[in-house]
Formats: C-alpha cells, sequence, structure tokens
C-alpha cells in the first residue's frame, strides 16, 4: 500500500516545499511550515476558469469607465467604511476577535438588505436554530433571509446557482472545504482553495459577498497572506471585548478610501452606529488634570478628537517607558527631542502615555499633543479647559505641519475647544470663531506658550 506523500505549506504566503525548513524560502518567516498532505497529480486539473471571457486588447482611453453602484447595508457607520455600501461582485473579508459582534453586525446588515435585494447567510460554525435565535434575541424579523448551514464548498456554490442571491455572507472561510483536496478544513490550502472559488462566483455572477475570518493570537488574519489579496476589501474589528465600543477599520479597499474607521456601540438589540465618535475618546473630567492633552487625529476622511494621557513619575534606576496605542519607539524619540532642543529632562521618570478609548493611533500628528501632555503631567499643571493640539515633531526640534489642517481646527470649534496649538503652516488664514490658535515652529516655542497657558 502506498504511503501518502507529505510537503510543508507556509501559513504567511502558502507558499510549498518538499521538507521542513526553519524560514519559508519564498516570504523569509520564521517557523511558519506546516505539514500537509500532498495533493494528487492531476486531481484538480482544469477547475479553474476565467472570471469573463476574454476581450481584445484595447487603448486604455477608450475603455468606457463607470462609477460603481452602492447598496447601502442599513448600517450607516459600516457604509462609510466600504465607502459608500456594497458593491456588486465585490468580496469582503472581516475579520475581528472571537465574540467581538462580528456575525452580529452581518446579520443585521443582511436583515436590512433582504429588504431590497436576494441575500443567502451561509453559516459553517453554527446551526440554523442558532442563527435563528440570535435574530430573535437582536429583534430582527428575517422573513426574507435566507439560511444555509454547510461547510461543503461545492454544496454551498450549488445553492448559490439555485438561489442567485444579490449578497452572501460565509461565516467562516476557515470551516470551509473542498472535495477537490484532502487536507482538513481552515488549513492553508482550503483557505486559499475555497476564497478563490467563492470570489471567483461573486465576479462572475456579479454577487456581493463577506468571508468572516478567524485571527491568530497577534491578532492578524489567519490563513496566508495571499487571501488578503484575493478580497477587494479587508476590515478588521478592534476594541476590547470588556468595552461596550467597537471599531471596524478598512485595510485595504478597491472600492473606498483606507483608514475610514466606522464606530458601533454594543448594546441588547445589536450593534449601533455613534453619530459623535469623539465622545468616546474624550474622558469627563469635572475640571483639568495635568497630563492630558486631546489630539484631533484624522481617521481616513474622518476628523476625531482623541484625550491624550501621560503620566510622569520617579523611575528610579531603570526607568520605564510605555505606550498604549502609540508607538513606543516614537515616545522615545520624542522624549529626547524634548531633552535636546527644550531642556526638560525626563531620564531619571518613569513616562506612560495612552490613548483613551482603546484607540491606536499611528499618524505622526500625533506628536506634538504627545509631548504636551508629558510637559503638563512632570510640572504637575493642568492645560487649560478647551485645549487642542496636533503636529509632527522632527528631531531637529521642528513642528511640521499635519495633513488637512482646517478640517482638523473646524472640527474642534465646532465641538466647543477654544484653545489650539498648532504648527505655523496649518494656522488658518482667516480667523475660526472661537478659537484662539498659536501657531509654533518649534518645539521649545510650544513649551514657552503651554507655560504661558497653564
Amino acid at each position: 500500500m502506498a504511503t501518502s506523500k507529505s510537503i510543508y505549506t507556509c501559513a504567511e504566503c502558502g507558499g510549498t516545499s518538499p521538507r521542513w525548513l526553519g524560514k519559508c524560502p519564498h516570504c523569509g518567516a520564521w517557523n511558519t511550515l506546516t505539514e500537509t498532505a500532498a495533493e494528487p497529480a492531476g486531481g484538480g486539473r482544469n477547475r479553474y476558469q476565467a472570471l469573463a471571457k476574454s476581450q481584445p486588447v484595447a487603448t486604455l482611453s477608450e475603455i468606457e469607465a463607470s462609477d460603481f453602484e452602492r447598496t447601502p447595508t442599513g448600517q450607516e457607520e459600516l457604509d462609510r467604511v466600504l465607502g459608500g455600501g456594497i458593491v456588486a461582485g465585490g468580496v469582503v473579508l472581516i475579520g475581528g476577535d472571537p465574540g467581538i459582534g462580528k456575525s452580529t453586525l452581518l446579520l443585521q446588515a443582511v436583515e436590512s438588505l433582504s429588504q431590497t435585494v436576494k441575500v443567502l447567510y451561509v453559516t459553517g460554525e453554527e446551526s440554523g436554530a442558532q442563527v435563528a435565535m440570535r435574530s430573535r434575541r437582536l429583534g430582527l424579523a428575517g422573513d426574507k433571509v435566507r439560511v444555509l448551514a454547510e461547510i461543503n464548498l461545492e454544496k454551498i456554490l450549488a445553492t448559490l446557482d439555485a438561489e442567485q442571491p444579490g449578497f452572501c455572507v460565509i461565516d467562516s472561510i476557515q470551516t470551509l472545504y473542498s472535495e477537490q483536496l484532502s487536507s482538513a478544513p481552515g488549513s492553508v490550502a482550503q483557505v486559499r482553495e475555497c476564497a478563490a472559488q467563492l470570489t471567483r462566483t461573486a465576479k462572475a455572477r456579479g454577487c456581493a459577498m463577506v468571508l468572516v475570518g478567524h485571527v491568530t493570537k497577534e491578532g492578524a488574519l489567519a490563513g496566508p497572506r495571499v487571501l488578503e489579496h484575493i478580497v477587494d476589501t479587508v476590515l478588521y474589528f478592534e476594541g476590547d471585548t470588556h468595552s461596550s465600543f467597537r471599531l471596524v477599520r478598512a485595510i485595504k479597499n478597491r472600492f473606498g478610501a483606507v483608514n475610514e474607521i466606522g464606530v458601533f456601540a454594543m448594546t441588547e438589540k445589536g450593534l449601533k452606529g455613534v453619530a459623535n465618535p469623539s465622545a468616546i475618546f474624550l474622558s469627563t473630567h469635572a475640571e483639568p488634570v495635568p497630563g492630558s492633552c486631546v489630539l484631533v487625529t484624522l481617521e481616513g476622511t474622518r476628523p476625531l478628537l482623541v484625550e491624550l494621557q501621560a503620566l510622569v513619575d520617579s523611575g528610579g534606576v531603570s526607568p520605564r517607558r510605555l505606550s498604549v496605542g502609540l508607538d513606543r519607539d516614537r515616545l522615545a524619540m520624542l522624549l529626547a527631542v524634548l531633552h535636546r532642543h527644550a531642556g526638560v529632562a525626563t531620564g531619571d521618570q518613569d513616562v506612560f502615555v495612552n490613548a483613551v478609548g482603546g484607540v491606536r493611533i499611528s499618524e505622526p500628528a500625533a506628536d506634538l499633543a504627545v509631548l504636551l501632555a508629558i510637559q503638563s503631567s512632570l510640572r504637575g499643571r493642568a492645560l487649560p479647559r478647551g485645549f487642542i493640539a496636533f503636529g509632527e515633531i522632527g528631531l531637529a526640534g521642528e513642528v511640521r505641519p499635519a495633513p488637512r489642517g482646517q478640517e482638523r481646527l473646524k472640527e474642534a470649534a465646532k465641538l466647543g475647544f477654544s484653545v489650539a496649538v498648532v504648527p505655523k503652516a496649518n494656522a488658518p488664514k482667516k480667523p475660526i470663531e472661537g478659537l484662539t490658535i498659536h501657531a509654533i515652529e518649534r518645539v521649545e516655542q510650544a513649551i514657552e506658550v503651554l507655560r504661558g497657558l497653564a
């Protein structure tokens, strides 16, 4: 009896190797090769086909370009992240921690879309009764929502042919398996094959499709990274499961802007969009406290006000540098700039920085707000009420402008903030009503302004 051969497949890129290696020869990742059964030669030959009929070569300027028609999902925050709604034939991959609300949000979206298009909800992790029980708990009617509990890819594709839905949810892609492959569900080969076949079907039939993906312990989407290249849009669910607020962030979007975020609040009736997300990122202090500074940051096209808190305390022999929601290496750089160019030493102090609300800030425009919060905590003097700041800080001590500074200032003024410290290049030509603006060019000027205000 012949023994089945084994191959080793990379969990990051999907590349294969005939033997185990510590480092993947294709993408260079370490300890990502896992043993799988080799597929028989010719077993799945000719199962691929083009998404559209082949066309002759054409000049780009002569090809007719039309905008994509979008169908709203009924969830305004989700539509914002998607770029306005779902697109016919578009494939969305959404991932997040277990229990964070992926299935709940998609079930609500399916209920809303069922009033205008034909929908199908494919569940591989739950039975139809469990989906119905969640629907009743959320107060959804579900009278037009078609549900299929199945994990076999070929049966799902046959159901798609029979039902002809305009919108389909696959929950989740890691539970599916194809009869063309002998590996177990959730393996690299199965996830890649099932995602490719479903994407091909969605494009060919014009059916918008959402694939739910598991995440690894590090928070990245499970399966090969090639899965993210197959789909059109990649969304991540963020937020602490112990908090009632959730963030949905677009990492990739062929039909809209990336880095857009949608903010939801988890309630007894499901996820509800938050109209004013700045309110959840601002602490409600009765009086201003030392070490707190409000930043106007941009998440995609949306300006958000986020409170940054800093705590500076005596650190002893080995002071700590800890940041939550911000880059720790950038914090160390800002402390060095503060010492070198403003004469404020924190070498013997513990420095802790936190972004309120669990939001992650990656843009360098947060530098100035972080630095002023540290200075406020070090001196033990609170910033004035209604104070905001933003700006990027360079190693030479200069304060560089932030993109779309006018929109940031208008958003702050609309929410009642009255004092702003911003880079000189972001200072508006016309005064903004109710907002006093201090334009600066260097770090030491910012510290002088701060001493004059606090």
